[in-house]
């Protein structure tokens, strides 16, 4: 089991911005998934990774492509309250889904 969360890399958010966004993602997905996929995800560790894209189109590409898996996943829109404009889209998440499912979606992604 395995999460990956994706982030803007144009937005130019701070360290600590960008952590928060990550953390929506990751719990808002989470809640997405089914009970089974939930304990399954925590009794495993809860795998997560950060990657990155360049656009909001790229990102919501992947979301899209989530969907149409039947992946468990979220798309953050920023509050505005600090560095962004209410409503940018900021990151994605996807799963807690089995590791190859969310790697079909994205494993061709690199490191945050």
């Amino acid at each position: 089991m395995k999460q990956a969360i994706v982030a803007r890399t144009d937005l130019g958010m701070g360290r600590g911005k960008l952590a928060a966004q990550v953390a929506h993602a990751s719990l808002t997905a989470y809640e997405d998934a089914s009970s089974d996929a939930r304990m399954e995800w925590k009794s495993g560790g809860q795998k997560k990774i950060v990657l990155k894209v360049a656009s909001k189109d790229d990102l919501l590409d992947l979301a899209e492509q989530a969907r149409r898996e039947g992946l468990p996943y979220a798309v953050i829109r920023d509050a505005g309250h600090t560095q962004l404009d209410p409503g940018t889209v900021t990151t994605l998440a996807v799963g807690p889904a089995q590791e190859a499912q969310v790697d079909a979606v994205t494993g061709d992604l690199s490191l945050y």
